[in-house]
């Protein structure tokens, strides 16, 4: 099994009914996701997007940089009796996906590797351990594994923002 992390924009309304009845949003999350599987939007366009299992990589590179809003894990608890995965989910309300946006747009994925080496990574137990897909920390190019990822992570703030939406935030 691996962990995934997984975002969905939900409207001010979706997050109000996800907040009390989240089992209609867990529905919900993966009616957007098997929707969205087959057409595959840009991050722009998408409302479910998913770091696949670079979320620990860039948790470890946001947190290094005193990132301003938790984006890999969210920062309120609802469904907390829930397991969408690995654990419930949690949610970002509209300001802080504005503020995370803004912060992402002006931190670069350059700027978070920077003076990164491989094992600090490994030393830090960052999700996938050495040796797992897709390489080990310690590989040539390691460090370079989360740059798209962070860009479509970007790009997919930007869009929510720019929507005045929420997000919901789970690992999977």
């Amino acid at each position: 099994m691996s962990m995934i992390g997984e975002y969905l924009r939900v409207t001010a309304a979706e997050l109000g009914r996800a907040i009390q009845d989240p089992d209609w949003a867990l529905d919900f999350a993966e009616e957007v996701q098997d929707a969205e599987e087959e057409s595959e939007p840009a991050p722009t366009e998408a409302r479910h997007f998913s770091t696949s299992k670079t979320w620990d990589m860039l948790g470890f590179l946001l947190m290094r940089a005193d990132f301003p809003v938790d984006v890999i894990h969210g920062e309120e608890p609802f469904a907390e009796d829930e397991d969408w995965g690995y654990g419930p989910p949690r949610y970002l309300r509209s300001e802080r996906v504005r503020l995370a946006a803004r912060a992402l747009r002006a931190t670069t994925y350059d700027q978070l590797v920077s003076g990164v080496h491989p094992a600090d990574l490994t030393e830090a137990d960052v999700y996938p351990l050495a040796g797992a897909y897709p390489l080990g920390w310690d590989e040539p190019g390691a460090l370079e594994w989360g740059r798209h990822w962070y860009d479509g992570l970007t790009q997919f703030f930007e869009a929510a923002a720019a929507a005045d939406d929420a997000m919901l935030v789970w690992l999977d």
